[in-house]
């Protein structure tokens, strides 16, 4: 008989328990382990409030993926759960049996789910209910409050009755109840809501967060001193942040917002889009990083030479695996800058975007001795810049001997394109031929894409579908 075989006999016998939900709840002080998964979902399918309430009592695992089952928050199997945990959380003696610490509100433990459904190869129940570091710390310290998992998604102006009802109930336990976020997200969400939802949260289990919304610069240094809470906090992007009144209030921003990355001393990647107010105070954001960033993204922006210089300069970006400056304009920048950045993150750099920073001839043929030592290199993107047939050439001699290099996107030559810029099919044509000929001289068996997203001349991000060159099947496509 198949593994499988006896899973299913589970799933029969909690439809059969169902029947009758009075006997369900009763039983369960008898009921094997091995149908606690099987039932709960029943009951979770069919909207059994009073058997979820008594599940959850008597849950012999130490975490409930309650998050795995819920395609949408539903408010009806919330309150079942929390109405369990209650009774749970105020029991001197609690259920010998029950070993629950952690209910998990994340999209996540599908693969919990599908194994005690059987449909899903079977592990040893030793193995499957290994713990994470979460659970690990509940148990080793079983006086601990009780975690409660949740992603936030704040992308409303106001906050939906699920998260309502959420923490209208931690902030009635905030003494037992420790609410824990890894990601953060927040769209379109009115500041006086951020800050009584993360008034409910332990900031310092926060992970990650992503602020995309159309904040002026004073409501990001309202947020900021939060941000300096989130201590291990690791990524960090930020974007669509709006002009200051005056330049006497942007700097006193600029100020509050940088000194919160003192306290942020896990931070590895940090992305920051149209970061308007750093132009000319890069360095004092470069000051206050606390370790070595992994990524950095500083697009769509104006920087100084001074700025190029700070960055370039800064300890904290020697060991860069990826570095994102695509929109930053270099074309009036000293050609010594962006080399010297390329020199020093050489030897880790895999990831290097440039696009659409105005780049011409002259700047790539000063960065290309720099380029051919990063020998790490995996992805090179420069779409969106206004290069020669001739460049290019010089530009795959320099990168053919970067061995990990694997993913290449460059615009369309500049002969691709008719006097006033539009372009030319048949031009178009001409140079995917010869830029196959360059590849087929050099001996090396590659695959480069050539796109015409973002346009080099006006920036129009109309939909292109980029073309590869490969040399090695001797094709062209």
């Amino acid at each position: 008989m198949s593994v499988q075989n006896p899973l299913r006999l589970l799933n029969l016998a909690g439809k059969s328990l169902l029947t009758d939900e009075t006997l369900s709840v009763s039983a369960l002080e008898h009921l094997p382990i091995e149908l606690f998964p099987p039932l709960f979902m029943e009951a979770f399918c069919g909207r059994r409030r009073k058997t979820l309430k008594a599940l959850v009592q008597a849950w012999p695992f130490v975490r409930l993926p309650l998050g795995g089952l819920m395609q949408t928050p539903h408010l009806g199997t919330l309150q079942a759960v929390l109405d369990g945990l209650d009774i749970l959380l105020t029991q001197k003696d609690q259920p010998r049996r029950c070993k629950l610490r952690v209910l998990d509100l994340r999209n996540a433990g599908q693969d919990f789910w599908r194994m005690w459904s059987g449909s899903s190869v079977h592990v040893s129940s030793s193995s499957s209910m290994a713990l994470g570091a979460e659970d690990t710390l509940r148990t080793e310290q079983p006086l601990a409050p009780f975690q409660v998992f949740i992603e936030l998604h704040l992308k409303e102006r106001s906050m939906g009755g699920f998260l309502t009802y959420l923490m209208r109930w931690v902030e009635e336990r905030k003494a037992s109840i420790h609410l824990c976020c890894k990601k953060l997200r927040i769209i379109s969400f009115s500041m006086d809501n951020i800050m009584k939802v993360l008034s409910m949260v332990q900031l310092d289990c926060i992970q990650e967060v992503y602020v995309d919304c159309t904040w002026h610069l004073s409501t990001l240094a309202m947020f900021a001193p939060l941000l300096g809470q989130m201590t291990n906090l690791q990524r960090l992007l930020i974007s669509h942040i709006h002009m200051p009144d005056s330049e006497e209030q942007e700097e006193e921003h600029v100020v509050k917002i940088t000194s919160q990355f003192l306290r942020l001393h896990c931070l590895q990647n940090l992305h920051l889009e149209s970061p308007f107010y750093l132009e000319g105070c890069l360095d004092q954001m470069l000051r206050c990083l606390m370790t070595p960033l992994d990524n950095l993204e500083i697009t769509h922006c104006l920087l100084t030479d001074s700025d190029l210089t700070h960055l370039s300069q800064s300890p904290n970006i020697s060991h860069l695996r990826g570095l994102d400056l695509s929109g930053v304009t270099m074309t009036y920048s000293s050609s010594e800058l962006l080399p010297a950045l390329l020199e020093k993150i050489a030897s880790t750099l895999q990831e290097l975007y440039l696009e659409q920073c105005g780049i011409r001839d002259s700047h790539l043929e000063a960065i290309l001795p720099a380029l051919s030592h990063c020998i790490q290199l995996t992805c090179f993107s420069l779409c969106g810049n206004l290069l020669s047939m001739a460049i290019m050439e010089k530009l795959l001699q320099h990168t053919s001997g970067l061995p990990s290099l694997s993913q290449e996107l460059y615009p369309v030559p500049q002969e691709g394109f008719s006097s006033d810029r539009i372009l030319q099919p048949g031009r178009l044509a001409q140079c995917q031929t010869e830029l196959l000929e360059i590849l087929k001289h050099l001996r090396h068996p590659r695959t480069i894409w050539i796109s015409l997203t973002p346009c080099p001349h006006c920036g129009d991000n109309t939909f292109y579908r980029p073309e590869p060159i490969i040399y090695g099947g001797n094709t062209c496509a």
